[in-house]
């Protein structure tokens, strides 16, 4: 779900040395296939002499099972509960997650994916009825916007009167992926000059 942020920061950052291997993104409508396909693709980069793997995931729903996969391992992980964690900041979050309790969230990916990740999985393209079964403990919308994109945008705006939520929209950026890609690259090469 955020390969795309990935590749935009290693564009910026010139981490030209950094390769990306994706799990599948519907993985977070099953959280327990997290862990053992991460347990898995870390094996499998390992046996094809991968020395410094860090693991673009927060905790995704795993209750803790992907850190004990990077403990098994000795690897890290994006410091977070979830994605929306840390494309606000951590700190940002840890202000507003309380207030936030009965918001939706939407990221870029999530918009460009709407249909795809809530529409078409919960039926709703077949009975919208469902959207208060499905929404109706939430009270907003807040877009994470990680870009600047009209229709984005306009796709989180309908998807809030869609749902009947009110509608916030918060430019992010990349919050702190920017910051732990750059650590985890300059952990790497510190570890390949000692």
């Amino acid at each position: 779900m955020i390969a795309r942020e990935v590749l935009a920061v290693k564009r910026h950052l010139a981490l030209d040395h950094l390769e990306l291997t994706c799990l599948p993104a519907d993985f977070h409508f099953h959280p327990s296939r997290i862990a053992p396909a991460m347990d898995k693709a870390i094996t499998e980069a390992k046996a094809e002499g991968y020395r410094h793997i860090y693991v673009g995931y927060a905790d995704c729903g795993t209750g803790g099972l992907l850190d004990r996969v990077c403990e098994k391992h000795g690897v890290e992980r994006i410091a977070g509960p979830h994605c929306f964690a840390f494309y606000q900041g951590a700190a940002a979050y840890a202000e507003v997650g309380e207030a936030d309790m009965m918001s939706f969230y939407m990221t870029d990916f999530l918009c460009r994916q709407f249909d795809a990740f809530f529409i078409k999985p919960l039926g709703l393209d077949r009975h919208p009825e469902l959207v208060k079964d499905y929404f109706g403990n939430y009270e907003k919308l807040i877009y994470l916007a990680q870009t600047d994109d009209p229709a984005l945008d306009k796709v989180a705006e309908d998807a809030a009167k869609m749902l009947g939520l009110v509608y916030e929209r918060r430019a992010t950026g990349y919050g702190d992926l920017p910051e732990a890609l750059a650590n985890a690259s300059g952990a790497a090469a510190n570890h390949q000059r000692a």
